[in-house]
């Protein structure tokens, strides 16, 4: 028998390309008829945002590697060079999509129900005025045009803002001049105009229409809009700094200077000042990107929030269910100790993650709240009850993960503000960032000291809860106590426990976890045991996890795997991994979740867990992957795994040649995964609310007290 080589590049889908392919998915959904029309909006804006963190970060690493002259490979055999051209091209092909997307289905449709995205010369007399009115009255004082000559050098150009590019000559001479002309981000692009109801304009047509104010006695030759993108990845050299906090503080002055990674113009402008600004942005040519309408499409996002009426063009409301035991009216505690508790985010409020933190910061029992923090909102309950612990004399010991990606300033903020609010603040191992998702509280009762503890897949943020799927798991199990402690130890002191009861915990421990289940699979493969792996998770990329995977679908182990975004193993390759399924679900939310079920002969074992199998996760993160027990909860997990795996909507199955294609429906009754659970969890609320009813007929009393209150998240 021939010997399978697993390193064969040719088993490896590259990761970039890869992520390309799920902004097309996106994409997609932009397309898709079925959204209804404001939802196709937001979806093409989110395709830019996407790629703009992208860029940023992942294609900025491959300018790194070559401008260090790296000659290594990825999996898939390419070289940085190589990679970068191919992302170039391919990024250049979804550029064109998105715009034919925004021109000739979008806009068009809009219009048709009375929406419209205005130019200057399609304003009526009223409209004109009122542009007018809010260039001088608004507008004027703030822009400041900046000269580009020998006395003035071409001026710094932030990063994703929007610039003009001008060519003016003296009215008495024909010589050219230059100048850039910044659009301000403290105003709204999206302006709303008077005379109709749903009459918007771009501030940047505004300024463009009136912008020879700026330049008297001068003529405007010609205007052109761009826009730069730089590396804004954090280089922290953590080994070399005794204040993590202050070297993240000066990294993020650095990062805004990074490199510029892509430069999109638009596609009027000239050869002679399109070469000038790559050559004063010192742009590598591929990465110039000319685009045919507005530049930057993070607009459509705005756009869609400020249109009057139209609910029909939005997704229909859904209630989040939020089982009444997890509520201000009772002690959490008491309910935690008689059940573990799972919630299924969003389709079950995040308020009741909220409330075990409000009602820990007040218990007189509570000793104790420790807690791991990587993303959280901008107007965090959380943050502020845990202030309230400590002022409360709890002991309160928060990690802040200030090296989270494009949340480092934030969470400098919030770092600073908890310790001010007499919170124990720490910032992770050296070299790793702490991205599991643990809060525990340690209570002092009749019985003894008590730990109960919330683990998650997802992050503490009230407000990205409202659209991320995740599972979390309110327990009081004592070993998954004892672990977390340890867990919390080994942050913060020094620390290293020699096993754990239930979590098993990266770097390492989770990688050495799966890859003995499925060398557990293996072998019962190999004695024709039943056996079944399934998965769930945001991205798979590391070499190794995917090899172990290719060596248990070719022991026949049955292998299936939901992955929204990154997936670098090809299925349906022939005695490889022809056992092997991948599924990809985009649709009203983001999948977020992690999920990891083994099935060995009718015994199922049930993890959820915050890493996703990407090596960043396994080898350099703290990162928790914890059980589900109770056999209700363990079934619960199941059944929302198998609806996502029967969704044949929102559902696209990865072929060996790496397309993605829809299910095929015929036959077959439709099921919309996310639309299945939020209907659900409508149902339940209702019933909820009937049963409350029934209970206390002549009083009304809502769901949440009024302090656990906060505004709902808007995007």
């Amino acid at each position: 028998m021939t010997k399978i080589d697993y390193t064969d590049p040719s088993l490896y889908t590259n990761r970039e390309l890869s992520w390309l392919d799920f902004n097309d998915r996106v994409l997609e959904e932009a397309r898709q008829k079925n959204n209804p029309l404001l939802e196709r909006l937001k979806f093409l804006g989110i395709t830019q945002n996407n790629m703009d963190e992208f860029v940023m970060v992942r294609v900025a690493s491959l300018a790194k590697l070559i401008a260090v002259e790296w000659d290594g490979h990825d999996a898939s055999g390419l070289t940085p060079t190589q990679q970068l051209k191919a992302v170039n091209d391919k990024a250049h092909e979804q550029l064109t999509k998105q715009y034919i997307t925004l021109n000739r289905i979008l806009l068009p449709a809009i219009k048709q129900v009375g929406i419209n995205l205005l130019q200057v010369p399609d304003l009526t007399h009223e409209q004109f005025q009122f542009i007018k009115d809010y260039f001088h009255d608004e507008l004027y004082p703030v822009l400041t045009p900046m000269a580009d000559d020998i006395s003035r050098p071409f001026p710094f150009i932030s990063n994703d803002t929007i610039n003009f590019s001008l060519r003016l000559t003296k009215k008495s001479s024909d010589k050219s001049l230059y100048a850039t002309l910044q659009v301000p981000k403290i105003f709204a692009r999206v302006i709303k105009l008077p005379g109709g109801e749903n009459d918007f304009i771009l501030l940047e047509d505004i300024i463009e229409r009136f912008m020879s104010q700026l330049f008297i006695n001068y003529e405007i030759q010609e205007v052109a809009i761009f826009r730069v993108i730089r590396d804004m990845d954090l280089d922290v050299a953590e080994e070399d700094t005794s204040d993590l906090l202050k070297e993240v503080q000066q990294q993020l002055k650095l990062r805004a200077h990074g490199k510029v990674i892509r430069l999109e113009v638009s596609s009027t402008i000239s050869k002679k000042l399109r070469k000038r600004l790559v050559r004063e942005l010192k742009t590598e040519e591929d990465s110039v990107y000319e685009v045919n309408g507005p530049i930057d499409l993070n607009f459509l996002g705005q756009l869609a929030s400020r249109v009057i009426g139209h609910d029909e063009l939005k997704y229909e409301p859904f209630q989040p269910y939020q089982n009444e035991a997890l509520t201000a009216d009772h002690n959490i505690f008491d309910t935690i100790k008689e059940h573990d508790q799972l919630m299924h985010h969003p389709y079950d409020k995040f308020d009741s993650v909220v409330e075990f933190i409000r009602q820990a910061s007040i218990d007189e029992g509570v000793l104790a709240i420790k807690m791991t923090l990587y993303r959280v909102s901008g107007h965090s309950p959380i943050i502020k009850y845990l202030g309230i612990a400590a002022q409360n004399g709890k002991q309160v010991t928060v990690l802040v993960e200030v090296k989270a990606r494009f949340d480092e300033e934030n969470n400098v903020h919030w770092a600073r503000e908890l310790e001010q609010m007499g919170c124990h603040v720490i910032y992770g191992l050296v070299g790793l960032k702490t991205h599991s998702k643990l809060s525990l509280v340690v209570r002092r009762e009749e019985s003894g000291i008590r730990r109960y503890i919330h683990l998650g897949t997802g992050n503490y943020n009230d407000s990205t809860a409202h659209f991320y799927t995740d599972i979390g798991l309110l327990t009081a199990n004592n070993n998954i106590g004892i672990d977390v402690t340890n867990i919390f130890n080994m942050l913060s002191g020094y620390s290293k426990p020699p096993y754990f009861h239930k979590l098993h915990i990266s770097p390492n421990g989770i990688r050495e976890f799966i890859i003995n289940r499925l060398d557990q699979a293996i072998s019962y493969a190999k004695e024709n045991r039943p056996v079944r792996v399934r998965m769930k998770m945001n991205s798979l990329s590391d070499q190794e996890m995917i090899a172990k995977m290719y060596e248990a679908s070719h022991a026949g182990v049955t292998i299936d795997l939901i992955i929204r975004g990154i997936c670098c193993l090809k299925p349906g390759i022939e005695e490889i991994s022809d056992n092997i399924t991948v599924h990809s679900i985009v649709g009203r939310f983001l999948e977020h979740s992690r999920l990891y079920i083994f099935d060995f002969d009718g015994e199922q074992q049930v993890y959820l867990a915050s890493a996703d199998l990407m090596t960043r996760n396994l080898n350099r993160r703290v990162e928790q992957m914890f059980p589900i027990e109770k056999p209700t909860l363990l079934k619960r997990v199941l059944d929302i795994y198998q609806i996502m795996w029967d969704d044949n909507v929102k559902t696209r199955v990865l072929s060996e040649d790496g397309i993605y294609q829809r299910v095929d429906r015929r036959g077959r009754a439709s099921l919309d995964a996310q639309d299945f659970f939020a209907t659900q969890a409508t149902q339940l609320t209702i019933a909820s609310k009937e049963k409350k009813q029934q209970n206390n007929p002549n009083q009304f009393q809502p769901m949440m007290s009024p302090e656990n209150q906060h505004e709902p998240f808007s995007d």
